[in-house]
Formats: structure tokens, sequence, C-alpha cells
């Protein structure tokens, strides 16, 4: 599942990957050539491990294009925590806010505050309404929020 924002930063992704970085793999790796016996040249094997590493990246990104299912968020259910909504929740054990996107494993970025519903705090949150108490099995132990609105 992806959100239009989320598809929009995979194809950019991948267009930056196939316009800039292929290319100048490309001419590191002519370069590399050019300077001769290649069993022993640190620039090429290099290059040729970086544009692994790109066609890989290159594949995964086509392939999740092809499997990509875009939510329409204008369809998504009112009220409820649901995939595309941003829930601002309450820390039962020190009062604290805290916001959180639900969004696909793909845009994840919990910094940004944009968390999975494949996660285990996406989802003890998915399915609730405002006011309801979602408890939360993490790692270190369970986490208490209160639903305090949804948007």
């Amino acid at each position: 599942m992806l959100t239009k924002e989320g598809l929009a930063k995979i194809k950019a992704e991948l267009e930056h990957l196939v316009k800039v970085e292929r290319p100048a793999i490309s001419a590191a790796l002519a370069h590399a050539r050019s300077l001769g016996d290649l069993s022993e040249n640190a620039e090429y094997h290099s290059a040729k491990d970086k544009q692994g590493l790109i066609e890989s990246r290159i594949r995964k990104l086509q392939e999740d294009l092809v499997q990509a299912d875009v939510i329409d968020e204008s369809q998504l259910a009112q009220g409820v925590a649901v995939f595309g909504r941003s829930v601002i929740v309450k820390d039962l054990s020190d009062n604290s806010q805290e916001t959180y996107t639900l969004v696909g494993p793909h845009e994840a970025d919990f910094d940004a505050g944009k968390i999975s519903v494949e996660s285990p705090i996406g989802k003890g949150l998915l399915g609730k309404k405002k006011g309801e108490i979602a408890e939360i099995k993490v790692p270190s132990g369970t986490i208490k929020y209160k639903i305090m609105s949804i948007t």
C-alpha cells in the first residue's frame, strides 16, 4: 500500500537512479577500465560493486511500482485510525503527545512521524477511534496510548 506521495517518492528515486546514478557509474567504470590492469584496479572494483547496488535498487523499485496499491485517501473511513491517517496519541506513562501518520512499509520514516501499518505501533493503532486506549506490545514492554485525534 502506498499513498500518492509515497508513489511519487518511489518514482523520483527510480528516475534519479536511472538518469543520474547509472550514467555516472558507467562513466566511472569506463575511466577505471582506461587505467589498465583490472585485476588490481581498486577504482574498477569499487565502481563495479556500486553498479551492482544501483542495479539491484532499480530492480526493487521497479517491482514495487508494478505491485503498488495506491490508496485513494478520500475513500478512507473517517474518524478511524487507518492507512493514510494521522493520529495524535498521548502516552499514558508520561502524558507526552506524539503524532503518527500511518503509511505503508515503503514510506515509513520514524523520525518524520511516518510509521508503517505493519509495525507494532502501527498495528496497535489501526482501527482505533478518538478516546480509545491502545495497548501496544513493543520489544521494551507495553505502551498505552490514548487516541486524542485522527485526521
